[in-house]
């Protein structure tokens, strides 16, 4: 895994507090490089699939960074998914 994409996997685990200003484009890029499928539904939702685990996410509606709810649920799917930077590092 590339320092940045490790970077950004830990920082999404890293503490209680849920940062808001992760960029859509750099999440892609991780669920990409972790094996992720990621299908347009329509709008701005997407289903992803990682691991064998589907769940839908939702791209920003305005600006290009995700807010605090989108980085909480973003974490919960990841976790679901077995992509906990403990895990990937296991790997």
């Amino acid at each position: 895994m590339s320092h940045k994409h490790d970077k950004l996997l830990r920082s999404l685990f890293q503490s209680t507090h849920v940062s808001g200003n992760l960029h859509w484009r750099d999440v892609e890029r991780l669920l990409h490089h972790l094996g992720a499928t990621v299908e347009n539904i329509s709008g701005a939702r997407l289903r992803v699939k990682l691991n064998g685990i589907e769940g839908i996410l939702h791209r920003p509606h305005h600006g290009h960074t995700l807010g605090r709810m989108d980085v909480s649920h973003l974490r919960e799917y990841l976790a679901r998914a077995g992509a906990t930077p403990s895990q990937v590092e296991n790997r």
